[in-house]
């Protein structure tokens, strides 16, 4: 069973967390058609996600053979044979037309958005991944489009600057992933590294970072979040600078800069992230809550 999960990738799942965003902001997590909406379509993005691993496996196994940490995936290994990882992607897609069908019915955008994003990640696989820069805008779309996938399916609208702050973190753990791999010498089995220099990613790296903690700060000092959310939001914005300040010293490490590695191996960094969800929960759901108590 533990090779069939780790095929599917199920620790990457807590990236497809994104679609529950627009619900949790708006105040509405409490509202049973809505919840059960938006957990169908991370249902759905979860199993399209899967589909999308196991096509980049099969397309890069060669090359996976070779790689120090990739080797050891299922199929790669010989743990799982191409046949069979075929039919488990077939059967996943099938559950995604299911389970988007159940969020969203026949809402047109959703279902284009699914459709991007694997045909996105299918070019990247066949072609873009070795085309610079290209490579990474497309690693980092994936993060936007599962946001903007979780306000489609749920009808709610998202500030801009959560938007610009989700886009701008993309970039960042993508880049710092992209330099990581650099800096372990993986050369060999990813192409597109040899048109990369460290400088280069490290630069726009910790520019990105930058971009993301003042989005975020200006989205705290916005005046329709105050209004949402009152004036304590501001004092979210240090844990997030301590998280980006851990997330930072992780990839400077000898950490291979995999978002979910790296966040997963690190004790402390997962309690920053624990902590600053309870406080974000307290912030927007206390007065809600006591309503709901009260009723």
């Amino acid at each position: 069973m533990g090779k069939y999960l780790k095929l599917i990738r199920v620790k990457h799942y807590l990236k497809n967390t994104l679609i529950f965003f627009p619900l949790v902001f708006s105040k509405q997590v409490w509202q049973y058609n809505l919840f059960k909406t938006t957990l169908y379509a991370f249902i759905a993005f979860c199993f399209l996600s899967s589909v999308v691993y196991i096509y980049n496996d099969i397309n890069d196994i060669d090359n996976d053979k070779k790689h120090s940490r990739k080797r050891h995936r299922p199929l790669p290994a010989g743990l799982i044979s191409i046949n069979k990882a075929k039919i488990i992607a077939v059967l996943l897609l099938l559950l995604v037309i299911c389970f988007n069908f159940l969020a969203s019915a026949l809402t047109v955008q959703s279902w284009l958005l699914l459709l991007v994003y694997l045909l996105l990640n299918i070019s990247y696989s066949k072609w873009l991944k070795n085309v610079p820069v290209a490579d990474i805008a497309v690693l980092a779309s994936g993060f936007v489009i599962r946001l903007t996938y979780g306000s489609v399916v749920s009808a709610i609208s998202i500030s801009s600057w959560l938007y610009l702050t989700v886009l701008s973190m993309s970039f960042y753990l993508v880049l710092g992933k992209r330099r990581n791999e650099i800096n372990n010498q993986e050369l060999d089995t990813r192409k597109v590294l040899k048109k990369y220099s460290y400088a280069f990613l490290d630069k726009n790296m910790y520019m990105y970072l930058a971009l993301t903690i003042g989005f975020y700060a200006l989205w705290c000092v916005d005046q329709q979040t105050i209004i949402s959310y009152g004036k304590n939001i501001i004092w979210t914005v240090p844990l997030v600078m301590l998280i980006c300040m851990r997330y930072s010293l992780a990839v400077e490490g000898e950490s291979d800069g995999d978002p979910i590695e790296v966040v997963f191996n690190d004790k402390f960094m997962l309690v920053l992230i624990l902590l600053y969800a309870m406080t974000m929960f307290i912030i927007i759901y206390y007065e809600p809550l006591l309503q709901l108590i009260s009723k």
